[in-house]
């Protein structure tokens, strides 16, 4: 059987994206001397998560891990994942989603450039309240799929079909009760591919405040 996903390109804070350029490290001063460090293991300190790959297995445990040191550390502190990516497997989406309702910590989800298909459920997954974009990032919504669906027998035709009707529905039902839309307008949403701006995000209710200056910041990441 096909892997489900929603299509897409994919990150973690533990290995460092695929590299356009050597990405920079640096000395930070501690009480025990001199750390070097690299800005994502600096964001992680932080307890700042940044997704800006696709959403894959490796990127998915990469996260997982990430939200249970943290909560681990701190289970009454928040977390912050930042978020751009252009979204991808629905069951590595899937088992970070789990991940973030399971772990005691707030989440707030911040995007960053774009929030596609997987992503942009995990950003609408965030706690409520604290979902944000900044103004230029865009959110896109849109059913899942299932690569080269419709080969093998009929019997195998028919899992497929059967797999991809259940998550579609459970795509409707996480959208509605993360938003402020029914699942039957979810449902004619998704239809085709729907792309909001951080401002149509606002008013779908995928997010809570589009921000336009660091001063806008709740209190835990200022």
């Amino acid at each position: 059987m096909n892997i489900p996903n929603f299509g897409g390109q994919a990150f973690n804070g533990v290995q460092a994206p695929g590299s356009r350029y050597i990405l920079p490290s640096f000395e930070e001063r501690t009480a025990y001397g001199y750390k070097r460090q690299d800005p994502y293991a600096k964001l992680f300190e932080d307890r700042i998560i940044f997704l800006g790959v696709q959403v894959d297995d490796a990127s998915a445990d990469d996260i997982m891990a990430q939200l249970l040191v943290l909560e681990s550390q701190d289970p009454d502190r928040d977390i912050v994942m930042y978020i751009n990516s252009p979204g991808g497997s629905f069951t590595a989406m899937t088992a970070i989603y789990d991940t973030m309702q399971y772990i005691r910590p707030q989440i707030q989800t911040v995007v960053l450039g774009q929030a596609a298909s997987a992503a942009a459920v995990l950003t609408a997954a965030g706690s409520p309240g604290k979902r944000l974009a900044l103004p230029n990032a865009r959110i896109l919504i849109h059913q899942p799929a299932v690569g080269e669906a419709g080969q093998g027998q009929a019997s195998d035709i028919e899992i497929q079909a059967n797999e991809i009707m259940r998550m579609r529905t459970w795509l409707e039902e996480t959208l509605a009760r993360h938003s402020n839309r029914t699942q039957e307008q979810v449902n004619k949403d998704i239809d085709r591919d729907k792309i909001l701006s951080a401002a149509e995000a606002l008013d779908y209710g995928l997010i809570d405040q589009v921000l336009t200056s660091r001063k806008t910041l709740p209190a835990l990441v200022k």
